[in-house]
């Protein structure tokens, strides 16, 4: 066993270390994001091998003495690929060089001034970068409280740029990569779609083959993106197993990654999946929380007071939050959907309601059962309805730097309407989550508090969706 395999080691200890599932014992304080750390440096320190070259694992025989670590602890991630516990690789052989050769093509292109300067100059012209951060003055009118105080809301328009959502962000700069990697045959999972049409539009922008996957159920209810991508020039391949939603969408490209990993690359559409996925596109999207920085500078000469911002896999999440991630006077808030409620089985409140396992490549939180089945997810939006969530945003919450919190299908439509009305700006149903938050998030907020809420992408694409529940409701 090579040394990257101390993860599948630190996992058998902690099993034996528990009877039931990954998120007990061991995994359900925040002690083990030392012990995992010890045990790392054990390894590192002192070539903790045994003759045979097995990795040597060592757990703390009383684990809750430990301290409880701080963020600045963290490498994020780390050499194994890992936010604390969570993340790695668990994929087949065949992915392990596809993923070492994108690791690495990106880590060169990281520091590369060429590379750079193209990708900006695409950002800047073709993207529409950087796009406003607007006050929404009539937003915050509505919260303020009899007395005239309240919270100062602004939303960072990521709805503005071409394709209308954040997901170009990351498919741009993956589609540059591929092209530097001689990978002309592009693969992708969508959900609610604006993944797939921002991959078709930039295989379109740069002449690369394009296949998307997409769930049925999926496909369905985003009729309209299925149509763009295929005017953009790609394959829309349906998905009937499972669900037919998100998940099994990505189950699908994995398996087609595997098969043709030597002519093909995935750009995986958030921070989930294998190491070094939720690095890399988290860092495709840091652009977001990098922008507001500067825009909160210009704008009132300080920094947001909490960020918000809808999780699903959770790319435009953390897009936004990486950059105030070690800022620790900014509240970070993800919120999930919650659907029918967290006390149904129709939900996808996964950092609410999950456990710890793995899931497309990576451990994180994860809808399951005892037995550690997936529990199939719901949510009226198609980008939210996942069993799982990337990896960082489970470290976030571990050790409590991130707040997490869920609304429900009907909690987000009257959100998707209340800032039509208000605004003049339709959200997506993801983003209309983190705007229904707003309504318990407000009244418990300080006079002035400015709070930066990621309007993560347009609703042209959930228009007939709503249309439907609305029918349905009424």
């Amino acid at each position: 066993m090579n040394v990257s395999s101390a993860s599948s080691c630190v996992r058998m200890n902690a099993l034996r270390s528990s009877s039931s599932s990954y998120s007990s014992s061991i995994y359900g304080n925040a002690s083990q994001f030392l012990l995992l750390k010890v045990i790392r440096e054990e390894e590192r320190t002192r070539g903790s091998r045994g003759g045979n070259g097995q990795v040597r694992c060592t757990l703390a025989a009383e684990p809750e003495t430990l301290r409880t670590p701080e963020l600045k602890d963290y490498e994020r991630p780390d050499s194994f690929g890992r936010f604390g516990i969570f993340g790695g690789k668990y994929v087949p052989e065949t992915l392990m060089a596809a993923l070492a050769n994108l690791e690495e093509a990106y880590r060169s292109m990281a520091n590369n001034a060429e590379f750079q300067a193209e990708l900006n100059g695409i950002l800047k012209d073709y993207v529409g970068r950087e796009t406003p951060l607007y006050f929404a003055e009539r937003l915050s009118e509505y919260y303020r409280r009899p007395d005239g105080t309240g919270p100062l809301i602004y939303l960072k328009r990521e709805d503005l740029n071409h394709t209308g959502a954040h997901k170009i962000n990351n498919a741009v700069a993956q589609a540059l990569l591929a092209k530097r990697l001689g990978k002309r045959r592009i693969i992708a999972e969508t959900g609610a779609g604006q993944h797939g049409v921002a991959t078709a539009t930039v295989c379109a922008r740069f002449g690369l083959d394009c296949v998307v996957y997409m769930g049925a159920q999926d496909m369905e209810r985003q009729s309209l993106n299925v149509f763009r991508m295929r005017l953009l020039g790609a394959e829309v391949r349906p998905v009937h197993s499972g669900t037919a939603t998100l998940k099994d969408a990505t189950s699908e490209a994995i398996r087609d990654w595997v098969t043709n990993v030597e002519t093909t690359h995935y750009i995986l559409g958030s921070v989930a999946g294998p190491h070094p996925y939720p690095m890399l596109v988290r860092d495709f999207h840091a652009v977001i929380g990098k922008e507001t920085r500067r825009q909160a500078l210009e704008k009132w000469g300080g920094k947001p007071d909490v960020l918000v911002a809808c999780v699903g896999g959770g790319s435009n999440a953390m897009g936004l939050f990486h950059e105030f991630v070690d800022d620790e006077d900014v509240r970070l808030i993800g919120v999930e959907a919650a659907g029918f409620g967290i006390g149904t089985n129709k939900h996808a409140a996964t950092l609410t309601m999950g456990q710890v396992g793995v899931l497309h490549g990576a451990m994180s939180y994860l809808l399951q059962d005892d037995d550690g089945q997936i529990i199939e997810p719901h949510s009226i939006s198609a980008g939210l309805d996942y069993p799982g969530v990337g990896p960082e945003h489970s470290f976030l919450k571990d050790i409590g730097r991130a707040e997490y919190f869920s609304v429900t299908d009907d909690e987000a439509l009257e959100a998707f309407q209340q800032l039509s009305k208000l605004e003049g700006i339709i959200p997506a149903l993801e983003t209309s989550h983190a705007l229904a938050f707003l309504e318990k998030l407000c009244p418990t907020l300080e006079h002035g508090t400015r709070v930066v809420l990621n309007c993560s992408g347009r609703g042209d694409k959930d228009v007939n969706s709503v249309i439907k529940y609305l029918k349905g409701k009424y």
